[in-house]
């Protein structure tokens, strides 16, 4: 079958035939108008990975007969940017597999960083080309070694791109693991799931620390289940979560990052942690599962998170996974995500909390989703695009962002010049980087076999193939 194509523009004209590669997609996801548009062609060049042109082709012509490059036949599939997970563990696996704590006590850090090698692998292969991962739960700073055996073009190892918080941080006595035997000391033969900090001078001692280990990102427990251990006689007050940090040692905590360019994401499941930290500016919520109050609706409370650029990343799969989709915590999730749509907020990202069900299931967030009543095209916008929009450095923020995005069509953000986790992804247009993913099925009619892990056939990072016709190249 031969095809004709709009003329390229000069910059695309000005390659040599054989540094480019087209992909024809049958269908193209846009994320900004959450359109599906026919027969679109992808120009992507060959040495950087970043798309010159996208434009409509006719099944009717000549015009790719000439074409010395790959052409990649996808007329058959619906191409999408690749999906972005924005809260995963690497070093964890299923709890159903081993508990959290003999994951953490019992796994050698080479035991941990191998699966973790593995995870990333599946991760890609199920159509996510960028993750967040939001602690390495008691394995140190392996997330920073990680993160360059997977980068660059000498990548050793396939997988997504990789941003880390390293250890988070967590005050005394409040984060596991915590010993039967000495239980007025932190953690278990040395190891413990986070780093412990307290008060402010501490707290910004830690985040310095982490920046300067390389963390892409700083994981705050700005609420957690602190009084654990009377469970066994009071078990709704060991249940409970409750805040960890005083106001000025979150704020301590955020300013700092923020005088050092990064990010700060805040596990905080309820209205009374989430609110002091929406007004601090904290740049994503973890979970927020617990947004009602005996006389507020969880509407109500929600309308407060209107007009902020925080994003929520609300992890209703690691409650599915964990509950089954029983029981109170998860009745709440489900409670607060759909007042988040009765009120239209848009500032979602998709992160399950994956490592606490299995990597390579990312999807399910998605699909728990629509299930819950979200549309499709809005979710694939939150797991694309609106996953960039989390994850991506501080450097595209404000109004030098604004700047810097207006111009990616120049070509400028190359990544072999600034970088692969800077980059922009999560949209298919001239300037972002070729991270593309496809699939035959049909969002509107069966949107959970659409995302599935077996119904990706095709994947792309940076512009090179890692999975073609459903089968892994690597």
């Amino acid at each position: 079958m031969q095809f004709t194509a709009t003329i390229p523009t000069p910059e695309v004209q000005a390659q040599p035939t054989a540094a480019t590669k087209i992909v024809l997609a049958g269908k193209l996801f846009d994320p900004y108008t959450l359109e599906l548009r026919e027969n679109q062609a992808i120009t992507i060049c060959n040495d950087s990975g970043m798309i010159l042109e996208v434009a409509p082709f006719s099944n009717n012509g000549t015009g790719f007969a000439s074409f010395d490059g790959e052409v990649i036949d996808l007329r058959h599939l619906t191409v999408l940017p690749g999906f972005v997970d924005t809260h995963v563990h690497f070093f964890l696996h299923p709890y159903a597999e081993t508990s959290w704590e003999d994951q953490v006590t019992k796994e050698s850090i080479v035991e941990r960083t191998i699966r973790a090698t593995v995870h990333a692998r599946s991760t890609l292969m199920a159509g996510f080309t960028a993750v967040r991962d939001l602690g390495t739960e008691g394995a140190g700073d392996a997330d920073i070694a990680l993160r360059k055996c997977l980068s660059g073009p000498g990548a050793i190892i396939a997988g997504p791109r990789y941003f880390c918080a390293t250890r988070a941080i967590a005050p005394t006595g409040s984060y596991g693991p915590k010993s039967s035997l000495y239980v007025n000391k932190e953690g278990i033969d040395g190891v413990t799931g986070v780093e412990v900090a307290d008060g402010r001078h501490e707290c910004v001692k830690a985040v310095r620390r982490q920046i300067g280990a390389g963390a892409d990102w700083i994981k705050i427990y700005a609420d957690y289940r602190v009084r654990s251990r009377v469970s066994e006689v009071s078990r709704r007050v060991g249940a409970a979560s409750m805040r960890t940090f005083d106001y000025d040692e979150l704020m301590a905590m955020i300013s700092t990052a923020r005088e050092y360019g990064v990010k700060v994401a805040a596990h905080a499941t309820n209205r009374a942690t989430i609110i002091p930290l929406m007004r601090l500016k904290v740049d994503s919520i973890e979970h927020g599962y617990d947004m009602t109050a005996f006389d507020t609706s969880a509407v109500e409370i929600l309308e407060e998170y209107v007009g902020h650029k925080t994003k929520y990343v609300p992890t209703l799969a690691a409650y599915y996974t964990m509950s089954q989709g029983q029981g109170e915590i998860w009745d709440r999730a489900v409670n607060t995500f759909k007042a988040a749509l009765e009120l239209g907020l848009d500032n979602i990202a998709c992160g399950g909390d994956t490592g606490v069900f299995a990597h390579g299931a990312n999807a399910l967030e998605l699909s728990l989703m629509v299930r819950l009543g979200a549309d499709w095209r809005r979710v694939l916008r939150w797991a694309t695009l609106g996953g960039w929009e989390c994850v991506r450095s501080m450097m595209w923020e404000g109004d030098a962002g604004k700047v810097r995005l207006a111009q990616v069509g120049d070509l400028k953000e190359d990544p072999r010049t600034i970088g692969d986790n800077e980059v922009p992804f999560g949209a298919v247009r001239r300037g972002f980087i070729a991270d593309l993913i496809a699939t035959p099925g049909n969002f509107a009619t069966d949107f959970e076999g659409a995302v599935s892990a077996e119904s990706i056939q095709f994947v792309m990072k940076g512009g090179r193939i890692y999975k073609r016709d459903g089968l892994p190249l690597v």
